[in-house]
Order: structure tokens, then sequence, then C-alpha cells
């Protein structure tokens, strides 16, 4: 899929992630929900997740893939991904706001947190204009 640099822009100032969002990894499910693999920075590393989008664009799931820093692994624990199911793009999905810190990963908490809020908005932005259409077809 194409992100055009006006929808970077506004994925930017949802999320406050500054690397750009890949649109080469997201996935129609046969059940008409969205899987999205992205990116964000731990503290020097990229963290790879995962994120299970129902077709509403309610979080059914995250994942994390890849975690290579030497701290904050507590992240890809099902009790602290736990936290991000059932909110969507309406939800404000912030730190120590609806989501958690765990001690000693405040920077890994806080950009997948930023993360899984980028893929929320792009679903809203992207995705479910997408639905719609294929709704009226």
């Amino acid at each position: 899929m194409l992100i055009t640099e006006d929808l970077q822009e506004k994925l930017r100032s949802a999320s406050s992630i500054r690397h750009p969002f890949q649109g080469d990894r997201i996935w129609k499910t046969v059940e008409g929900g969205w899987f999205i693999v992205d990116e964000v920075v731990g503290k020097h590393e990229m963290i790879t997740y995962a994120v299970a989008l129902s077709p509403t664009g309610s979080i059914t799931g995250i994942e994390v893939m890849e975690y290579v820093e030497s701290y904050g692994y507590e992240v890809a624990e099902a009790q602290w991904r736990q936290q991000f199911t059932g909110k969507s793009a309406a939800h404000p999905i912030k730190l120590n706001k609806d989501i958690q810190n765990i001690g000693g990963a405040t920077l890994s908490c806080k950009h997948l947190t930023d993360g899984v809020k980028r893929v929320a908005v792009f679903y809203e932005l992207a995705l479910k204009p997408l639905s719609s259409a294929a709704k009226v077809k």
C-alpha cells in the first residue's frame, strides 16, 4: 500500500513516531480484519511487532516479533500486551494513561505504545475507508 507523505505526517502527529510507516506489511484477514507488522525504535534497537485488528478497527492482539535490546524484554509478556486488546484509534493509547509502564522498560513501553497508536490511526485514515468502499459495491 502506498503511504503518502500527507498520511505519514498525520501518523507522526498522532503517535510521535518519526520512523516512517511501511505499507508493505499489511494483510487483510479472511474474517475481514487486518494484520499489520511495524517497527519502532526501543532504546537503541528496532522492535518489530504485529497488531491484529478486527474488521471495525479494534485491536484483537499485539505480538512482539523481534526484540534485541538488553533491557525491557518484559514488553513481550502477554500480561503487558493484553492492555491493548479492545482499544482503537478512539482511545488514548497513551503510556501512563490507559497503558501501564514497566519499570526499567520505559522507552520500549513508550515507543511500542506510540507504535500501536500509529497502527490504530492508520486503520482509521487508510484501511477503514477501503473497508467501507468494499461494502458499497
